[in-house]
């Protein structure tokens, strides 16, 4: 059964060029996409999900976008999105590096990640100024910070110093937008990953696109388990 689902919320910008709106209303537009595939996710049984919500490339943009995203995340994390997802036992978690954000930003993201931490449901995980390569120059000084003998230092102690600690690699990537790469979107967490990308902008990205993405990483999981069996009792397969 799949157990994570990360996605890469690509096109916003280009979505509202499509459709010949202000290309600033599109990050609204991609915002407003979390709650519906929150819910679908969690009714599908899926345990986690996260989101790449800024990159720490994204400070490059304008000084304009910039100050338009802030005041979008200001409204995220006071509004009544996240509120409900609350009440219905959804767990907030934000990774990566806060201290570039403002004060009240960062203060409301500790108060919502307080008042889920004891949520049971499902784990929504939104990465904010996050970069892959960062998260594990982080990781790297916090184990020289910690004194860690060089023998101690495997893969897995690695993992307990990232910001995704908490959750289990993802199992599926999704990135719309048309771009096939992961562009330093856990690098370290996704080996193993099934990636799936589409042409679709984010904004457009519904339940039933999610269930296309589903439906691609079982086939494909399905097909590894068969070879494998069939690898293991020597059986030989005719493709």
């Amino acid at each position: 059964m799949i157990q994570h689902v990360a996605l890469i919320m690509d096109g916003n910008r280009r979505w509202a060029k499509e459709k010949h709106l202000p290309s600033l209303i599109g990050h609204d537009r991609g915002i407003n996409r979390i709650e519906r595939i929150v819910y679908h996710a969690q009714s599908r049984g899926i345990p986690y999900i996260t989101f790449w919500a800024f990159s720490t490339d994204n400070w490059s943009r304008s000084k304009s976008e910039i100050t338009y995203l802030l005041n979008l995340f200001r409204k995220l994390f006071k509004g009544k999105m996240l509120r409900k997802i609350l009440k219905n036992n959804g767990k907030i978690r934000v990774i990566g590096d806060l201290i570039a954000f403002p004060e009240d930003i960062r203060e409301e993201i500790k108060n919502i990640v307080e008042i889920s931490k004891n949520n049971t449901g499902i784990q929504i995980t939104i990465a904010l100024n996050y970069g892959g390569r960062d998260e594990i120059v982080h990781a790297v000084q916090q184990i020289v910070s910690d004194r860690i003998e060089k023998c101690a230092i495997t893969a897995d102690l690695i993992s307990q110093y990232l910001y995704t600690k908490y959750q289990p690699d993802p199992d599926l990537i999704i990135r719309t937008g048309g771009a096939q790469r992961l562009s330093g979107y856990l690098p370290w967490q996704s080996v193993y990953s099934e990636l799936y990308f589409t042409d679709s902008f984010w904004p457009d990205f519904d339940e039933q696109a999610f269930d296309k993405a589903v439906a691609e990483y079982e086939k494909k999981r399905k097909t590894v388990w068969k070879i494998t069996v069939c690898i293991s009792s020597g059986t030989v397969l005719d493709y």
